[in-house]
């Protein structure tokens, strides 16, 4: 095949898929989870990143310990895994388990045990979008997924057939059980970060990384 033609309907794929949405997920306020009648439509939000939350005012400074839950894998009937097979999703609960753990030794003290001082973490992985193998990869260089991905890019915006994960925090004071803060997030990786392009779960697991930023970023 002319390579030229095959690059052409490659854009035309990838223009048909950017406008339908190409499996592309929304987060709910999951009915299963306990913090959901908490949680309220996140106006200060643009991005659609956190379109739910649930807030106190906190001093995170004024704790230095935190327990982190096991990761819970999301079971309600309004879970996003589509298709999911249960050994991705044990992969990526063990993964989100490493990453969230990882970066909250670099600000508090990892303990197992209530007491003052301390916030218990529990992150609920409600679901996920796995690439689009090798299209996900080439939407990257062909001419119309270049200028797409290339406006997603600057917009901070999800790539062409690529993959994300949606998934909860809730945050309480370890000593009085108070629910400090909660959300639902969706995050994915930018829309040119090639190396999360190969392989069905690596934007997934990229969109675990940033999210697990995000947290640190509110907790420090």
């Amino acid at each position: 095949m002319d390579r030229s033609i095959a690059l052409r309907g490659l854009g035309t794929l990838v223009l048909c898929a950017a406008a339908a949405g190409c499996a592309s997920v929304a987060p709910v306020p999951y009915s299963e989870m306990a913090s959901s009648a908490y949680m309220a439509p996140n106006r200060a939000d643009a991005s659609g990143r956190v379109p739910y939350r649930y807030s106190t005012p906190v001093d995170w400074r004024a704790y230095n310990k935190v327990i982190l839950d096991p990761v819970v894998l999301y079971r309600g009937k309004d879970h996003q895994f589509g298709d999911m097979s249960d050994r991705d999703k044990a992969t990526l609960a063990a993964y989100m388990q490493n990453s969230f753990a990882e970066r909250l030794r670099g600000r508090f003290a990892m303990v197992r045990e209530r007491g003052p001082n301390t916030l218990r973490i529990r992150l609920t992985l409600t679901g996920a979008v796995t690439n689009t193998p090798v299209l996900g990869t080439l939407s990257r260089f062909d001419l119309a997924g270049a200028v797409y991905n290339g406006v997603q890019a600057a917009r901070d915006g999800e790539g062409t057939m690529t993959g994300s994960v949606v998934y909860g925090v809730e945050i309480f004071d370890a000593t009085t059980s108070r629910l400090l803060s909660a959300y639902v997030t969706k995050q994915y990786p930018a829309a040119y970060e090639i190396k999360a392009s190969v392989g069905a779960l690596a934007a997934a697991t990229a969109g675990l990384d940033k999210g697990a930023d995000a947290l640190m970023a509110q907790l420090n």
